[in-house]
């Protein structure tokens, strides 16, 4: 059952009543109201409630997205350091039959799963997971593939001591150092330098309804306006959503999602990421390891 967002109360509402309508002669009415309802609706978003559509706890996230797009997915734990953060997985998998290596936030699926994957915020030790992913994906000659779902690395005091801006500068590195394909597609939130970890890629897709910025509205908001209630007026603001940073050079291409977001046909959301994975990887497979690391170096570089 879809769970419903503030703003879509009126096509709750109305596929309310299509539900009690069904085998009376207005159904198909009413079913073709709500269609175009949810499609009106929807191109229609502002950068506030796009926010809250990749924030839907119904979104397909990590866990989803990889058991539909990847087979024989073996998960690498631990950074050889510390120990293992579960805001961040990764591990070697297969994408219609090519050896790759995965890594991506987790956020959680109900209220256990996030508390153990903190919400999707990693520690210093997530960042080096990815960075030993990295380098072993580089040794083996594997292209690497980021799914970025984060409202920011963690910021509490023991992320700090054990290093966590070092950490997240290390893993920007790394990305920017591989002589392999990396593609990052932003799912949901991309959020501040914890996403930008794992996304300094030769390819950055992002999710139509997925947003990606150097902070949270509400963290922007509380800054300027000192209230979390003017979230809204910094998302538009700050320019977040898929199409703006298309316009800016920001991202290289959107992966558009069925009518009405993700969450209402993740089936559908897997077919189309593969669709774009399978063009991205196969444009990066003929380019030389130098070839690679120049055009992610250009990219990162002519931003701003």
């Amino acid at each position: 059952m879809i769970q419903y967002l503030p703003f879509e109360k009126p096509i709750e509402a109305l596929d309310r009543h299509v539900v009690e309508a069904a085998g009376t002669p207005e159904a198909p009415m009413l079913a073709e109201r709500a269609e175009r309802l949810l499609a009106d609706t929807y191109a229609r978003l502002t950068p506030w409630q796009r926010t809250l559509v990749a924030r839907h706890p119904q979104r397909p996230r990590f866990e989803r997205l990889v058991a539909g797009l990847f087979t024989d997915f073996l998960p690498i734990a631990g950074d050889r350091v510390f120990g293992d953060d579960h805001a961040i997985i990764g591990g070697f998998a297969r994408f219609e039959g090519r050896r790759v290596v995965v890594i991506g936030h987790v956020k959680g699926e109900d209220t256990p799963g996030r508390l153990r994957h903190n919400f999707g915020m990693a520690r210093p030790e997530g960042y080096r997971k990815a960075i030993r992913l990295m380098d072993l994906a580089d040794r083996f000659g594997l292209p690497v593939v980021t799914l970025v779902d984060t409202p920011g690395a963690f910021p509490g005091v023991d992320a700090e001591a054990r290093g966590q801006a070092e950490a997240i500068a290390r893993s920007t590195e790394t990305c920017l150092a591989l002589g392999v394909p990396l593609i990052a597609v932003i799912i949901g939130e991309g959020g501040s330098g914890g996403a930008v970890a794992l996304a300094a890629a030769n390819r950055v897709l992002m999710c139509e309804h997925a947003v990606y910025s150097v902070i949270s509205p509400e963290g922007c908001a509380s800054i300027l306006w000192r209230s979390g209630a003017q979230a809204p007026d910094a998302a538009e603001a700050m320019k977040v959503t898929a199409g703006d940073l298309l316009k800016l050079g920001v991202i290289h291409r959107i992966v558009y999602e069925p009518k009405g977001g993700a969450h209402r046909d993740p089936d559908e959301m897997v077919k189309r990421m593969a669709l774009a994975l399978r063009s991205e990887l196969d444009t990066l497979a003929p380019l030389s390891a130098d070839e690679l690391r120049a055009e992610r170096e250009e990219f990162f570089l002519s931003l701003g």
